[in-house]
């Protein structure tokens, strides 16, 4: 059972800090190389859309951020409510990018020049 201690719903901090942590080592790593200009292997061949996708999983992260923080602060319910609404549109930025990357890696693969065959 859930007690919310003097209209607080912001849970333990704890678990807040441990999902931020680990939400970091996952998340931001692979995204800001990819913007300082490595590429991972396993993208090496969708490489159109590399930077849009980059942007779509730096959108989740704040994501993260953007929930986690005022609830580790305690901060109150207007607050929280107000961060969350911020997080959708995070939400929808980051579809938007995942679709732009999908659509360019797409139009890369269709549009290659075709070599006659020898005959």
């Amino acid at each position: 059972m859930i007690a919310y201690e003097g209209g607080r719903v912001n849970g333990n901090p704890l678990y807040h800090w441990i999902v931020l942590a680990v939400s970091t080592a996952l998340l931001l790593p692979v995204p800001v190389a990819i913007l300082a200009g490595w590429t991972p292997p396993w993208l090496r061949k969708r490489q159109a859309g590399l930077r849009l996708r980059a942007y779509g999983i730096l959108c989740i992260y704040a994501l993260m951020l953007v929930n986690g923080i005022p609830r580790i602060a305690d901060a109150s319910f207007e607050t929280v409510m107000v961060c969350m609404t911020v997080g959708f549109g995070f939400i929808a930025a980051a579809a938007v990018l995942f679709l732009l990357s999908a659509r360019k890696d797409s139009g890369a693969r269709t549009s290659a020049p075709v070599e006659p065959l020898e005959g």
